[in-house]
């Protein structure tokens, strides 16, 4: 099962991969984690990534290409993986397709910016621990404290209003034109063409969970 997960910050992907992977034990694969594991391994594209990087600049497509096939060729992706935030520009989703990595599912979590906004600048974590608490959906039991600790709960920099929105801006001009792209692709009728999936990002854990693992197990028994 090869899938990419799309959508905004805050609109769940990150905790639904979490889930996909104990059940489909299949790897999650980010940018970062690529890069990292390329460096890692000492690999000719991960040499040349380094040297990018410690150099301060952006890693182009050309080098983050080959860097995907290079990881999706490693064993533990044999029964499938899941890209969390990859791609994020239809150029990477062109350059993807031309390589011919074949993807099964796009999985498009829809929300709304209002749900989001909310979502994320409600948040409080407790830094020590991890803990996280919502202003109104989880809030802890004394305003502004971490109920084990008592120590003092933090909203961090990219929880913060003005930032969520200006991620949701990039993320519209950037990554949002994803969904008409596979669309479109699905469209064209084409043996390679991802399904395009769309679920409601608003609802909850579990109910999403479901759902997905429900369309993976019609697929598992087609």
């Amino acid at each position: 099962m090869r899938m990419i997960l799309l959508g905004a910050p805050g609109a769940g992907k990150g905790t639904q991969a979490q889930l996909l992977v104990k059940e489909l034990n299949i790897p999650i694969i980010a940018t970062g984690d690529m890069l990292r594991a390329a460096v890692a391994a000492k690999s000719a594209l991960g040499l040349k990534a380094k040297a990018i990087m410690d150099a301060g600049g952006l890693v182009s497509d050309d080098v983050i290409i080959p860097i995907v096939q290079e990881r999706i060729a490693q064993p533990d992706c044999a029964n499938g993986f899941i890209f969390d935030g990859f791609p994020r520009t239809i150029a990477q989703a062109q350059a993807m397709r031309d390589a011919g990595v074949v993807i099964d599912y796009v999985i498009q979590f829809a929300i709304s910016d209002e749900t989001i906004i909310n979502r994320l600048s409600g948040r409080r974590i407790h830094p020590g621990s991890g803990r996280v608490y919502h202003v109104e959906h989880n809030p802890p039991q004394q305003e502004g404290v971490d109920d084990k600790t008592s120590e003092p709960l933090i909203q961090r920099d990219d929880d913060k209003e003005e930032v969520v929105k200006q991620r949701l801006t990039v993320y519209h001009q950037q990554t949002e034109p994803l969904v008409a792209y596979y669309q479109d692709w699905e469209n064209e009728g084409s043996a390679h063409a991802p399904a395009l999936v769309s679920i409601d990002a608003a609802a909850d854990v579990s109910q999403i969970e479901n759902e997905l693992l429900g369309l993976f197990r019609k697929e598992a028994r087609v």
